[in-house]
């Protein structure tokens, strides 16, 4: 009894022979330029044609909600004032505070529960994947949960915090303080995002040999020294690894502050991304919009360019 004939053959048999002699006298070069074609135009309609006619709407007084409005040309106008604006730098400001406390607070945890982990210790499976939760879930989740556990009256997070220090529970409001709102998001997003920052970690620590630490310990290498000696310095550029995706997600971050704050109380965790998102589907100032899109996608290449070269440097040394 003869087999069924392959996948392969059944596509060779329809192959119309003139198409299959042509393809035949293709080069290696032109093959895999034919397979990778369709990836170039997407990504050619979806990113490097927005950005170009993002750049070009800069440029313009063009607003969405009057398509058929005369546009005109304004220069350089939208870029000057926005460099120039007090309340741009605001958003700034909130967005580098954000930055920096989430990154180190990610970093350290992140770090500690990686080496945790590494020691193998019974049931770290278990724990690493109860740890691992939080990533997985969707961030209008994350935003809805959260708010709910911040809520002064029935939610957890103010009878947690009254528990430890005596604080009665409706005394404070973490999402409609002024000084509590900004520390509330920064608490999301690094119980959300820490363990992913922890497996880059662990990854990095489960790459180094374990006859490092052998040698070591023949040398009478305290584990303190070992720590600084070897685990650190070859655990580096993934730690570097990991603050420089982090960086680049929350430089752009978005949804957790619409869901959890919309930018208030007032504008005291409103992050650039919420300033561009009123500019150009609120106050409908296209324009002006794209002319921050620039200048933030600019910001963060040039920011990213200049760490990677740090990044390459630690890998190198």
């Amino acid at each position: 009894m003869n087999a069924p004939p392959s996948l392969a053959e059944r596509a060779a048999h329809i192959t119309p022979p003139a198409f299959a002699r042509r393809v035949r006298g293709l080069s290696d070069r032109a093959i895999a330029w034919l397979f990778i074609a369709p990836t170039i135009v997407l990504l050619l309609a979806i990113n490097i044609f927005p950005l170009i006619w993002t750049v070009r709407l800069s440029f313009t007084n063009f607003r969405a909600n009057r398509p058929n409005a005369p546009v005109l040309d304004v220069g350089i106008d939208h870029y000057v004032s926005i460099l120039t604006d007090p309340d741009v730098w605001g958003p700034m400001q909130a967005t580098a505070h954000f930055l920096f406390w989430t990154i180190t607070l990610q970093t350290l945890i992140g770090f500690g529960l990686a080496w945790l982990i590494d020691r193998k210790f019974r049931g770290h499976g278990f724990w690493t994947t109860v740890i691992l939760i939080p990533m997985m879930l969707s961030p209008a989740v994350v935003g809805n949960f959260w708010a709910f556990l911040y809520q002064p009256q029935i939610g957890l997070f103010n009878y947690a915090v009254s528990f430890f220090t005596g604080i009665t529970p409706s005394s404070f409001e973490m999402l409609g303080s002024v000084k509590l709102a900004p520390w509330a998001i920064v608490i999301v997003d690094t119980w959300m995002w820490t363990p992913y920052v922890m497996l880059i970690c662990l990854a990095g620590l489960r790459s180094i040999p374990d006859h490092i630490y052998e040698a070591a310990e023949v040398d009478r290498a305290s584990p303190w020294r070992q720590f600084w000696s070897i685990t650190l310095p070859m655990v580096l550029p993934f730690v570097m690894l990991a603050v420089l995706f982090r960086g680049i997600e929350n430089f752009k971050m978005f949804d957790l502050v619409n869901l959890l704050t919309n930018g208030g109380p007032g504008s005291t965790t409103e992050v650039v991304s919420i300033t561009l998102k009123r500019e150009a589907f609120e106050k409908w100032r296209t324009g002006y919009s794209s002319a921050l899109a620039i200048i933030l996608f600019v910001a963060v290449f040039g920011l990213a360019n200049i760490y990677v070269k740090a990044l390459n440097a630690v890998k190198n040394r």
